[in-house]
């Protein structure tokens, strides 16, 4: 934004510039260059003055004559031309071999009584010369006239000159003004940044985190804004927390007491209530699992520390050897399949909590003897995460429905649907996703995608527990 701000009041600056000194470089151009042909005319005005009567009687023309056009053609480098009525040169301060010029345009119109200005290139010269032709006459008669070609590269030299003056002062200018831009920009983007990385902190979790009430007045009153919104926020969120923990304590406490009645009844109850008794135990562990899986639901959006790289290997290995007691108990192998050196970008204990729901899953699907692998690899720029069993498996509208809240597959199961839900919100609290594929068994590919961490390509490392 702050490049943005810059070349914004830079093009302003250029703009106003170019209005100001595009017109006052033209126009100083042409009143040098008027006022040099006014300069010449009033020459050759004189000097046609002074050979009038010469020309009119047909007498020589004063000495002086020839003399002054040598002397103002050394001193200016311009050329002086006198010619008669037949357009023939008298006096010719540089002459070049011709003596006729009546064909010129310039001589043609003087001799007709007209004044003639303008400029033409000269190619012997290399320049561009000004010429200026004047009739001399007397009582409305035109007995000859007056030439002077001007070389203009003295007054184009100062007309490059005071255009090089402009763009220096341009520059001076245009430096001045990115100076204030940058601190005007500054002053403006620098609140903005701050603001920016409070809205930053508030989303990675830091709900204290305050934007500075700085720079111009909308920039205050949105910082203000900001702020007074993040204040409610925390608010809300502290509140949710509170409920979430009286909640928590207020549901196991009486759970766990009415538990403790039942069992304490089991020596009282006769044989033909034992059944009863040990269904209404159930049922009490089914509600506080019940309990234990909203809780965690709830808190699934809100992470207690910020992502960071975690190696998969350690992780999937320690999740393994803590459910191999239960799997050799159901004669279900675990195997591994993952690069040493794959990291992600997840929370801290989040990647534990996933594998537990999905091992648990697999566990419950997995018959007799079959084999449950855990493997990972690069794949779309992602580090994909599979948990795959050789279970009945699902098809795709199951596939499709079952990370929906409460929801079971056909089979019923133990469990309340719950599972899967707290799996793809962990996930996608972390920046991930989750997708259930059929595995090539015809058991279910659970397949989490993680952000990946700067890591060594290497090869797959099998390893079995």
């Amino acid at each position: 934004m702050r490049r943005r701000l810059l070349a914004t009041y830079l093009a302003v600056a250029v703009l106003v510039l170019a209005l100001l000194e595009i017109p006052l470089a033209i126009s100083y151009a042409h009143s040098e260059r008027q006022d040099l042909a006014g300069k010449v005319e009033r020459d050759a005005v004189a000097l046609a003055t002074l050979v009038e009567d010469a020309l009119e009687q047909g007498t020589p023309v004063p000495k002086q004559v020839p003399r002054i056009a040598a002397d103002y053609t050394t001193q200016t480098g311009g050329r002086v031309l006198v010619v008669d009525a037949r357009g023939r040169a008298i006096v010719d301060s540089a002459p070049t071999g011709s003596r006729d010029f009546s064909s010129r345009a310039e001589i043609a119109r003087a001799l007709a009584g007209q004044i003639s200005t303008g400029t033409r290139s000269s190619q012997s010269l290399g320049t561009d010369l000004l010429y200026v032709a004047v009739p001399a006459a007397s009582s409305g008669v035109v007995h000859g006239a007056v030439r002077i070609t001007y070389p203009t590269s003295s007054v184009d030299a100062r007309i490059h000159r005071y255009w090089t003056v402009l763009a220096a002062i341009a520059a001076a200018v245009l430096a001045v003004a990115a100076a204030t831009a940058a601190v005007l920009a500054r002053w403006m983007v620098r609140p903005l940044d701050r603001l920016e990385q409070a809205a930053d902190a508030i989303g990675a979790g830091d709900l204290t985190a305050r934007a500075t009430v700085e720079g111009p007045p909308e920039v205050r009153r949105l910082a203000e804004t900001f702020n007074t919104m993040g204040a409610k926020v925390n608010t809300l969120v502290r509140s949710q927390d509170a409920f979430l923990a009286d909640a928590s304590h207020q549901l196991r406490t009486p759970l766990a007491a009415l538990r403790l009645r039942l069992e304490n009844l089991d020596r009282d109850v006769a044989a033909p209530g034992k059944p009863e008794l040990d269904g209404a135990l159930t049922e009490v562990e089914r509600l506080s699992a019940l309990v234990d899986g909203l809780l965690t639901l709830a808190r699934a959006d809100r992470a207690s520390a910020a992502p960071h790289a975690i190696q998969l290997q350690a992780v999937v290995e320690e999740r393994l050897a803590a459910w191999s007691a239960l799997a050799d108990e159901r004669d279900v192998h675990l195997q591994h399949q993952l690069d040493a050196a794959l990291a992600a970008f997840v929370t801290p204990g989040r990647i534990e909590q996933i594998l537990d729901n999905l091992l648990a899953n697999a566990l419950d699907a997995s018959r007799d003897g079959a084999t449950i692998t855990v493997s990972a690899q690069r794949a779309d720029g992602w580090v994909e995460l599979h948990v795959i069993d050789e279970g009945p498996g699902m098809n795709a509208d199951e596939r499709k429905r079952a990370f929906d809240r409460f929801w079971r597959a056909r089979d019923g199961g133990d469990g309340f649907g719950l599972g899967l839900a707290i799996v793809e919100r962990l996930l996608v609290a972390d920046g991930g996703e989750i997708e259930l594929r059929e595995a090539a068994s015809g058991g279910l590919d659970a397949v989490m995608r993680l952000r990946p961490a700067a890591t060594k390509a290497g090869a797959p490392m099998p390893a079995e527990l």
